[in-house]
């Protein structure tokens, strides 16, 4: 197992050891050592799965309260990820940091407590699960705009963008709330 750090020093790449042969092959995919390692906070108590198709775009989606850190990894298909640092004491507030996950590369990113989350569906269909830190607690659900001129995320855009209600609807940066 390795990390990889991103452009934001919180949010890593986690990449762990694939042992295949013709058969196929067998990966760890979480093991509670691998945070006590690098100092990574939390332990995770929800296991969620998504399904998208081309084009849909989740996010960027935090919980203002019982904040939640995230292991995000794609079971089938590509994904473009993406962490946003919404602390306002963070010398990184407002940068994001992006990375593609797929079944292929079969790697997770780690986006802590205090970040925005959200992904793009580059592939036909996307499966996406994550294990988070904290409960969903919807009275504390919050999102900030996918497009936010502030932020500048660069998405591969490959289809239109299919958007949640929620997500259509969704403040500026500068309108949300976020974290001290």
């Amino acid at each position: 197992m390795q990390w990889i750090e991103t452009d934001l020093p919180e949010v890593k790449v986690l990449v762990s050891a694939v042992f295949g042969d013709e058969r196929g092959f067998f990966m760890e995919l979480f093991r509670e050592t691998w945070f006590a390692g690098p100092g990574l906070e939390g332990s995770f108590v929800q296991d969620n799965f998504s399904r998208s198709v081309q084009g849909v775009l989740r996010g960027l989606h935090y919980q203002i309260t019982e904040p939640q850190g995230k292991l995000v990894r794609v079971t089938s298909g590509e994904i473009f990820d993406v962490a946003v640092d919404l602390r306002r004491s963070s010398a990184h507030f407002g940068r994001w940091t992006g990375v593609t996950l797929s079944a292929e590369n079969k790697q997770a990113l780690w986006i802590p407590p205090g970040f925005g989350h959200g992904f793009y569906t580059v592939s036909a269909v996307a499966e996406v699960m994550y294990k988070c830190t904290s409960y969903y607690a919807p009275q504390y659900d919050r999102s900030v705009r996918w497009d936010d001129p502030a932020i500048g995320i660069h998405w591969p855009l490959n289809a239109p963008v299919q958007l949640s209600g929620k997500d259509q609807v969704a403040p500026l940066l500068a309108d949300a709330e976020v974290f001290n």
